[in-house]
């Protein structure tokens, strides 16, 4: 499994913006204020990565055959020699990490992948240097975003992997009896493995208590194949939508909060509901733990409060990485503030196995199996009267991204 080995906190689009992180970001962030950078600096300190030749050894020949329907993929930095008297110091490259991962490329390995010919580079400047370009020529409230942007970029697997959020100081959701706001922003990356295609979705940060919420939108992306196309173009559609998503997740978390379950008749706790979706056991008792402390009765909990206890565990206790596990983990939380109604549906197919599996010899289901369907059926009414709002504005806000596209 990759571990995260570097973390980059930036703040301002480059060198001359005057931006400090929010005050609320700085608390909740272990870093050294001067280590703090712009977006630019950062974006050009990541690895990079070119083509070369592929060769295969012949052993009958004890020869090296050059192919051409392969290339290999590295970073050129890490080919150059580092001691002696040639030395050539690397333009651009990082130091070198100490890591115990088993990927297959260390942090001091110039090897990327060995992708086909059809493969298209794309490198962190190519996708990330227009996006400097929007962030200068778009404003919010007489300020352009490239003096309120600020976030993080994280390296996987020597560099070859990178995850990034960016963020908009300013730009919230702003909640009624609530002082701090949500954050709004988006989420990027790449790899050169052939796992990431550069991504983009929706993403905003709870100020409260740091808990990220990802994938408020479908993952717009731009494949390593042929014609890479135009990025400039691509950023200035998804910076249009963001005012539209935040106005949508507003709307979500009000109409989410006057949904409540009282645990008090359900036939499970707070903790169960969280393993009936099959969160494993460490992240169910976090989330219960996060849920029941921001409740105002802990025993009768709105969506929005139990999907921010999900997704409170998801942030500060998810022990794997990023990929396809969190994004399913982050689905399953999402139902509970974007689809209420799946995750009860979810939630009630459970206890019909469970009661399918409790059937007595003379065909008559257990008496607690069927109190329990009967008490989730009388939530589920409850909700189904506003699934169909849920539904249409869920599609909306899945699609936000492709519609700035259209």
């Amino acid at each position: 499994m990759s571990q995260l080995e570097t973390t980059t906190v930036f703040a301002g689009v480059d060198g001359r913006s005057d931006t400090q992180l929010p005050e609320w970001y700085a608390r909740q962030t272990p870093v050294d204020p001067t280590e703090v950078t712009s977006f630019a600096e950062a974006i050009r300190s990541l690895p990079r990565a070119v083509e070369t030749a592929v060769a295969y050894y012949n052993p009958y020949r004890d020869e090296w055959v050059e192919t051409s329907r392969f290339n290999a993929l590295v970073e050129p930095s890490r080919l150059a020699p580092t001691s002696g008297p040639d030395c050539i110091e690397p333009d651009g490259g990082v130091e070198a990490v100490e890591t115990t991962d088993a990927s297959p490329t260390t942090a001091t390995d110039a090897l990327f992948h060995i992708p086909t010919r059809s493969y298209s580079v794309i490198n962190p400047v190519d996708a990330f240097g227009p996006l400097e370009n929007v962030l200068r020529e778009t404003t919010i409230d007489d300020r352009t975003l490239g003096d309120v942007v600020f976030g993080e970029i994280r390296q996987y697997r020597g560099g070859g992997e990178v995850h990034m959020d960016l963020m908009f100081d300013g730009l919230s959701v702003e909640l009624p009896d609530r002082r701090d706001p949500i954050t709004m922003g988006f989420s990027s990356g790449y790899d050169f493995f052939g796992g990431h295609a550069v991504y983009v979705e929706g993403f905003a940060r709870d100020t409260t208590c740091a808990n990220s919420i990802r994938s408020l939108t479908d993952r717009e992306t731009i494949k390593h194949v042929g014609d890479i196309g135009e990025f400039e173009g691509w950023w200035e559609d998804i910076f249009g939508q963001l005012a539209f998503i935040t106005n949508d997740l507003y709307e979500f978390i009000t109409d989410a909060q006057e949904i409540t379950v009282d645990f008090s008749q359900m036939p499970f706790s707070v903790e169960e509901l969280y393993s009936l979706l099959d969160f494993p056991d460490y992240l169910s008792k976090q989330a219960a733990s996060d849920a029941q402390a921001n409740a105002v009765d802990p025993f009768e909990i709105d969506f929005w409060t139990l999907h921010s206890g999900a997704t409170y565990a998801l942030t500060h206790f998810f022990t794997g990485k990023e990929g396809s596990a969190l994004d399913g983990y982050v689905r399953t939380a999402n139902d509970l503030l974007f689809n209420p109604e799946a995750t009860l549906t979810t939630v009630e197919r459970v206890y019909e196995r469970q009661a399918a599996s409790e059937t007595k010899s003379d065909g008559q289901t257990g008496v607690e199996s069927q109190a329990a369907l009967a008490q989730i059926e009388r939530v589920s009414a409850d909700v189904h009267s506003k699934a169909a709002s849920f539904e249409e504005r869920e599609e909306l806000l899945r699609q936000r991204l492709g519609h700035g596209r259209d």
